[in-house]
């Protein structure tokens, strides 16, 4: 008994250590890939913090290059308004004065396109324009607009204020081709970031995040979704702080970028890995299962049809000598006894010879079925073990007589042993809730069943006899569930007090 009982505990290890093994090694490797993913992320993110810095450090220059522009603008107007002042002295002087510095002046003004008008707009003079002078006499329209961008300059020529002059002008032709140069410059910074960026995806934005200025590593057609811009900008800012572009002259932006999709694939390779191996392993277990069964199943087929052939030359030449014996001696309860354990062998070894092959089912009474066991096995038992059955008599259920006789002659030996030769012995039948079905508990008062055992008596090996070799509740349970489409447990079991099997079946009750 020990050593077939350390079998089934030692499988059980088994199986266990096996499982451990792998979810050691699993976790090894998870641990492994998380390392090199935990390395490949934090250069990443130290090339992207260059990058980022790369960035900044453009966006000063441009700001640089910005202010350069602003103190060259500033720079122009101090020279028209210093030509104003030249225009004004100018006109304003006396005859004997000399005018040649302020002429000087106004002579050297060859970039800055300038408009002299009177108080009405009508042009007195101008400078560096592209268009005739003598074809246009009032400054208006398109021509006024395009000289309004900058605020024309007055000149008073008395203290009265009553004459008085505009001196209109614009950026100069050197400074338009500058500021080309800016705004080309400014489109290679956004270009450069999207283009040189170290293969993250990238979103650039006004500080709204409603307006998206150039993007990289992103699908074109998904950036023209701003939904789904939106929830990706919200994804970017959990990963990484946007980086503010603080341009002088022109709106911020923000730059939003997070994880490439590379490094976003290896985070997520060592769960992929581990569903991979599960479902190999659970592939593999399954059908190792199914390969040990099959070959099981073919072991036990094999066994029980070669008992079943070798009982049957022993039996044939046992009924004929009690054939002899009841010619010889008449009737003899001895006799009767010896027929019944004959039949019962016959049964036995017609129970083996169909193990294998799918049973035939009839429709039987119950009663009368485990009343005819439980009266053969009180025949052969101690008188001090009380046997009784109750419940409904007339229920009816499909079985396979020899079959179900098996089990119940199983569970009541199983009992008896239990009992040291002493105790009680109840089966009773009553409908189960469903009414299509039937319940049959078998109660003994043996030394009982410790509930963490409930399932473990039904496995094959499990045995707490000497003798035996733990098949009895294995097939009894094969019978019941594979057969007859039903159910066997241990309904209740208390130590030292007793045990009471169920057995629920397809059956019915007839009044």
């Amino acid at each position: 008994m020990g050593s077939r009982q350390d079998i089934y505990r030692q499988k059980v290890l088994w199986k266990w250590l096996l499982f451990l093994g792998g979810m050691i090694i699993v976790a090894i490797s998870l641990l492994y890939t998380n390392s090199i993913v935990g390395k490949i992320a934090k250069d990443e993110r130290n090339t992207v913090s260059i990058w980022a810095d790369a960035i900044q450090r453009k966006a000063v220059l441009v700001n640089y290059t910005n202010d350069f522009f602003v103190k060259i603008e500033t720079e122009e107007r101090k020279r028209v308004e210093l030509w104003a002042e030249a225009m004004h002295r100018l006109i304003a002087a006396d005859l004997n004065e000399d005018l040649t510095f302020y002429s000087k002046i106004i002579q050297d003004n060859t970039n800055i396109p300038v408009i002299l008008t009177d108080a009405e707009n009508r042009i007195i003079t101008t400078a560096n324009v592209n268009f005739p002078p003598d074809s246009i006499k009032i400054l208006e329209g398109s021509l006024l607009d395009e000289f309004s961008k900058t605020d024309p300059i007055k000149i008073l020529y008395f203290s009265s204020n009553k004459v008085q002059n505009l001196l209109y002008y614009k950026e100069s032709i050197l400074f338009s081709e500058l500021r080309i140069v800016l705004k080309d410059l400014i489109d290679s910074f956004f270009s450069e970031i999207v283009t040189n960026n170290p293969g993250v995806p990238v979103i650039i934005t006004d500080l709204e995040q409603t307006k998206v200025y150039a993007h990289g590593n992103i699908d074109t057609t998904l950036v023209k979704d701003m939904d789904w811009v939106r929830q990706t900008i919200r994804t970017m800012e959990t990963q990484n702080k946007p980086i503010l572009i603080e341009l002088h002259g022109m709106e911020d932006k923000y730059i939003f970028y997070q994880d490439s999709y590379l490094l976003i694939q290896i985070r997520y390779y060592p769960y992929v890995q581990l569903i991979i191996i599960g479902l190999f392993l659970l592939i593999a277990y399954i059908l190792f299962n199914i390969s040990r069964r099959s070959e099981q199943n073919q072991v036990w087929v094999g066994m029980a049809k070669e008992t079943a052939h070798q009982l049957g030359t022993p039996i044939s030449s046992m009924m004929a000598w009690v054939q002899l014996l009841k010619e010889q001696e008449g009737h003899n309860p001895i006799t009767d006894e010896l027929s019944n354990d004959i039949r019962k062998l016959e049964s036995i070894a017609e129970r083996f010879s169909k193990i294998g092959s799918i049973p035939e089912l009839h429709n039987a009474n119950l009663f009368d079925v485990l009343e005819e066991s439980l009266n053969y096995m009180k025949a052969r038992s101690s008188s001090k073990i009380r046997f009784s059955i109750s419940g409904e008599k007339n229920v009816f259920a499909p079985i396979n007589q020899n079959l179900f006789s098996w089990v119940i002659d199983n569970i009541i030996k199983n009992a008896v042993d239990a009992m040291d030769g002493e105790g009680d012995i109840k089966i009773s039948i009553e409908k189960h809730n469903d009414n299509n079905q039937l319940c049959i508990d078998i109660a003994n008062s043996g030394k009982g069943i410790p509930k963490s055992k409930y399932k473990r008596i039904f496995k094959p090996g499990y045995t707490t006899k000497s003798r035996g070799w733990g098949l009895g509740l294995t097939l009894a349970k094969r019978i019941i569930e594979n057969y007859h489409n039903g159910k066997i447990f241990v309904k209740q079991s208390t130590t030292g007090k007793g045990t009471i099997f169920r057995i629920i079946i397809k059956g019915t009750v007839v009044k």
